[in-house]
């Protein structure tokens, strides 16, 4: 069977569920999974984004050295460099109370945090955050995300809910 490789973007608000859908992605079709969260952070207090050309060189890097990827995020800016390479976007366009159930639910991120105790502690600012989604006009911005999902020409596909997006997993099954 020849297949077209597998070249996934996904991005939407924090709590919308892109790394819970990278993570079932990457494991159904056993691409390597980038979390977008990894390289774009200085290990600093506060927190205080890389360099974007430093990130991008981290990113051509992954896309150079695997065929096939799912890589997801909410930087604008960083999606739209990698989003050339990608066949296929998703865009979680999940309302806030959807975001901020999910953020309260949300598992240990092992690769974020040095314990369970860590992140709970960042939820309330993390909640903000999320409120802030539609209002921003930064590369974290719903606006940004629409102009993504807006100027992509290949498949795409938008999720509005949880429920649409695990029925939607049934579509990548071969």
């Amino acid at each position: 069977m020849n297949r077209s490789f597998k070249r996934i973007v996904i991005f939407g608000n924090s709590g919308s569920g892109k790394s819970s859908l990278a993570n079932m992605l990457s494991a159904e079709f056993k691409i390597t999974h980038l979390d977008l969260d990894i390289l774009a952070w200085l290990d600093a207090k506060p927190p205080q984004r890389k360099p974007l050309a430093d990130s991008l060189e981290e990113i051509n890097f992954f896309v150079q050295k695997n065929q096939e990827w799912v890589i997801e995020g909410c930087y604008a800016d960083l999606l739209e460099h990698v989003i050339k390479n990608a066949n296929e976007i998703v865009f979680l366009n999940k309302d806030i109370e959807t975001c901020i159930s999910n953020c309260k639910k949300r598992p240990w991120e092992q690769h974020k945090y040095k314990s369970q105790e860590e992140q709970n502690n960042n939820l309330e600012m993390l909640i903000d955050w999320v409120k802030e989604y539609p209002n921003r006009t930064d590369e974290f911005s719903l606006k940004a995300h629409k102009q993504l999902f807006d100027d992509f020409s290949g498949k795409k596909t938008e999720y509005i809910s949880n429920h649409q997006t695990n029925d939607g997993l049934e579509n990548y099954h071969e």
